[in-house]
């Protein structure tokens, strides 16, 4: 069973997660695209907003930690801090 991008993006459980409300990618900003070193996120122009696209993230952090609105969230498990 395959997902979608979107779909990945809506779940609960997936590694990153951005709000919204708080993603300036409708204004240029692609600076989470940019730093992640697995392209795992990307811009979804109809809504001008950052989503992850795969769901093999390393947790490591420049997407959370480079975002100019603390738009991105990156949920590491327990296990892995």
């Amino acid at each position: 069973m395959s997902t979608t991008p979107h779909e990945i993006f809506h779940r609960s459980n997936a590694p990153v997660t951005i709000d919204e409300d708080k993603c300036i990618a409708d204004k240029g900003c692609t600076v989470c695209v940019d730093v992640c070193p697995l392209d795992l996120l990307a811009i979804d122009m109809s809504k001008g907003k950052a989503y992850m696209q795969f769901d093999e993230c390393w947790y490591c952090m420049p997407c959370e930690q480079d975002c100019p609105t603390g738009a991105v969230k990156v949920d590491i498990p327990y296990l892995l801090r």
